[in-house]
């Protein structure tokens, strides 16, 4: 493990912030009234106790594995939680949400904004807790992470009309791009000094995506389909570029300036795909859940079944990497996470 993450005494790390989408929430949406939710079997299969917790997946997210002195990162609309756990962090994410304002209102889930008003929330629990300046001086010491994007392209901009009348995928690009930077001013202005991103990862490799756009009368089969591909590819390129310019000017106009990383989740995803046998997985094309080519949320149930054995899958549901794969995106990160840490 990381030396400064799950590590009492040595924590270089004083909490850990989440933002985004189904990647990163372990059960925001349990609280509230959308159908995008997975707090049933077999979801959470391979968490302890066989928990479904609200977690899309048969385990831990990758955001758990980089946890601050705790074992999971908890959702920060759970009730029952105590101050103590505000402090070493909490997520705000929403699976089905994105950068788009438009996205998350197609399953009725948190935007991204609404997700930001909770952390102010939570600092002014904090502040009561701690006091004004120790509380302002642990938001510098914390690590902030988003991770959305994917629900903006998938279910928003390839699957409704609504904005392919008015952005091409450049321009549409640029939009959520432009969230993303505004987003992270917001939170800067809120005292966070470690910001990482991460970009999107091969959509046209996810089972959904392959399910909706093949042609299985060919003998291609299940191949990824790189029209999707491609838009993350061009995505994480655009967006590595303006995360260092817009570093490059707070930099010039903050006296404490921030750092900001980029997480490619992309590549040691796509690895996993191209060459699962190196990484212990024998389907890259299908899910664990189901048939494993449409199920995902309330598709995904004790009535569907799971296969009999997730490791050997990376995907867990027909959009979701099972845990064992989110171990593997945590090791990917390790380097930045050191660096992060350290920085």
């Amino acid at each position: 493990m990381v030396e400064g993450f799950n590590n009492n005494n040595n924590s270089k790390i004083s909490g850990f912030y989440v933002f985004g989408d189904s990647t990163v929430d372990p059960g925001n949406n349990n609280y509230i009234n959308t159908p995008f939710k997975s707090n049933f079997p077999p979801y959470g299969i391979d968490f302890p106790n066989h928990l479904p917790t609200g977690r899309f997946c048969n385990g831990k997210l990758a955001t758990d594995y980089i946890g601050v002195k705790k074992s999971f990162l908890p959702p920060y609309l759970d009730p029952n939680l105590s101050v103590e756990e505000l402090i070493t962090g909490v997520s705000f994410a929403s699976a089905g949400s994105g950068f788009d304002q438009l996205t998350p209102s197609i399953s009725n889930v948190i935007p991204i904004g609404k997700q930001l008003e909770y952390f102010r929330e939570c600092k002014n629990k904090l502040e009561v807790k701690l006091g004004k300046e120790a509380t302002e001086n642990h938001i510098e010491n914390a690590a902030f992470f988003l991770s959305a994007g994917t629900n903006d392209f998938v279910l928003n901009y390839f699957t409704l009309p609504i904005r392919r009348r008015t952005f091409t995928i450049l321009s549409y690009q640029q939009f959520l791009i432009q969230k993303v930077k505004d987003f992270i001013q917001d939170v800067v202005a809120e005292g966070a000094r470690k910001i990482a991103v991460a970009g999107v990862p091969p959509m046209g490799c996810l089972p959904l995506v392959i399910t909706l756009n093949s042609n299985y009368s060919t003998d291609n089969g299940r191949e990824c389909i790189d029209q999707y591909s491609s838009v993350a590819r061009d995505y994480n390129n655009l967006l590595q570029q303006e995360l260092h310019l817009l570093e490059l000017n707070l930099n010039n106009n903050i006296s404490s300036p921030p750092k900001i990383y980029y997480v490619d989740i992309y590549a040691p995803l796509a690895q996993m795909i191209q060459a699962p046998q190196t990484f212990g997985f024998d389907e890259v094309g299908s899910g664990c859940c189901g048939s494993g080519y449409i199920e995902a949320s309330i598709l995904c149930n004790k009535i569907s079944g799971a296969c009999s054995d997730p490791s050997k899958y990376v995907f867990w549901d027909a959009i979701h990497p099972t845990d064992k794969a989110y171990h593997n995106l945590f090791w990917a990160s390790i380097p930045i996470i050191d660096f992060i840490i350290n920085n």
